[in-house]
């Protein structure tokens, strides 16, 4: 069974697949970080030959179309102009496949979003922008790109099902007991990524001790991973001292 975040954007992604051709295409996914929005897509991506990109800190307009024209397995040549007509026939030439951008957001702040809906709008195929809490936000500030959204995905934390079918893919070889897995849940916050690395405690504890099953009682004072930074130390120069 799929966690709930990855069956949604599956169907936000069929939806805009299966759309009425009078209807809009563009799809937006977001939420914070950690609740497994990356992994969706990439779900989504095996199932549909979605092609997709994952957006880096230093890009600019020719880094993106050079690394969407990779992904649609073409070199990059000639201008800016020329890569994104390119990028908007290789997709027109297959409407139904859909483009998912990852970390979206970058290309807003940067001023390039217009490029993705040009290249959406003359292609015909679903684009999926994914990105952090507020990128809705910033995209009404952009109304040409805003009014083409069909849908809108938010991410949602990790519920207790979505745990269990963590806890069943990661650690295959040990049962995990309800209450130690809504409590990895809970000291997540949701976020899958969270969890996943609290799922590996589980599984090199079971192995350091040869257990089979482990529950509250046998984690016991167990660190929990939250990914918090630890507090500042105070530090005595004399103990420390060469």
């Amino acid at each position: 069974m799929p966690l709930k975040n990855v069956a949604n954007f599956m169907a936000l992604t069929m939806r805009l697949i299966e759309r009425e051709p009078h209807l809009p295409g563009f799809g937006v996914c977001h939420g914070p970080s950690g609740y497994g929005k990356t992994y969706a897509s990439i779900y989504a991506q095996n199932r549909t030959r979605a092609v997709r990109v994952e957006v880096g800190e230093s890009w600019t307009r020719k880094t993106f179309l050079k690394s969407l024209l990779f992904e649609l397995g073409v070199q990059a040549r000639g201008t800016i102009s020329d890569m994104a007509d390119q990028a908007k026939a290789l997709l027109g030439d297959d409407p139904r496949r859909p483009l998912i951008v990852d970390e979206a957001d970058k290309l807003v702040d940067k001023g390039m979003v217009e490029l993705v809906r040009e290249i959406g709008d003359v292609a015909g195929c679903p684009v999926i922008l994914i990105g952090e809490e507020r990128l809705p936000a910033k995209l009404v500030q952009h109304e040409r790109i805003h009014n083409r959204v069909l849908d809108w995905m938010p991410a949602q934390p990790c519920d207790l099902d979505d745990t269990t079918a963590l806890a069943r893919a990661l650690c295959p070889r040990v049962s995990v007991a309800a209450d130690l897995l809504d409590d990895i849940r809970r000291q997540s916050e949701g976020r899958a990524r969270r969890i996943v690395v609290n799922l590996s405690r589980v599984g090199e504890l079971a192995r350091n001790r040869g257990l089979t099953a482990v529950d509250r009682a046998a984690w016991g004072g167990t660190a929990f991973y939250t990914s918090r930074a630890p507090a500042p130390r105070t530090v005595d120069a004399g103990r420390w001292s060469a």
